[in-house]
């Protein structure tokens, strides 16, 4: 026969056992592939990615290239990237890159391409080759531009 004081221990690990549930992975919701999105989906700081992403898509870059303590940067970042047409537009022919060019490989980067001025704006062939860049904020309908401009010339 269990004592009175084995039960007295056995009790409250057994509530304690019971009240523990399995733990399962938070339900995330899926994304369809072919919804189009309200923003340009940007790879963030990784050129490398980029670099493969449109080499294998045969499709241009667009780089976005900011600083942390760019007003213009957040600027487009909040009323251009965010245009439905823009996006939809970037999203479909463009492998899409943002760049912060204080961090990581932004230095070398901004070295590399000689930036002047933030933000700047640079597509380049599925090659990692420039075919066009400017510096400043841009309204959506410049940007759509500017982006037909470079592509322009691919056709």
């Amino acid at each position: 026969m269990i004592s009175k004081y084995t039960r007295m221990l056995l009790l409250p690990m057994f509530f304690l056992v019971a009240s523990f549930k399995p733990i399962t992975p938070a339900k995330t919701s899926t994304v369809l592939k072919s919804a189009p999105a309200d923003k340009i989906i940007f790879i963030e700081n990784d050129w490398n990615e980029a670099v493969k992403k449109a080499s294998t898509q045969k499709k241009y870059i667009f780089v976005d290239c900011y600083a942390t303590w760019c007003g213009p940067c957040k600027m487009l970042k909040v009323r251009t990237f965010t245009n439905k047409k823009v996006a939809d537009f970037f999203n479909k022919n463009f492998v899409n890159i943002s760049i912060d060019m204080e961090a990581g490989q932004g230095p070398a980067l901004a070295e590399r391409w000689k930036l002047q001025a933030y933000p700047t704006l640079i597509i380049f062939d599925e090659n990692a080759k420039p075919v066009l860049g400017t510096a400043g904020f841009m309204n959506p309908d410049d940007l759509m531009r500017f982006a037909e401009q470079a592509l322009n010339g691919k056709r």
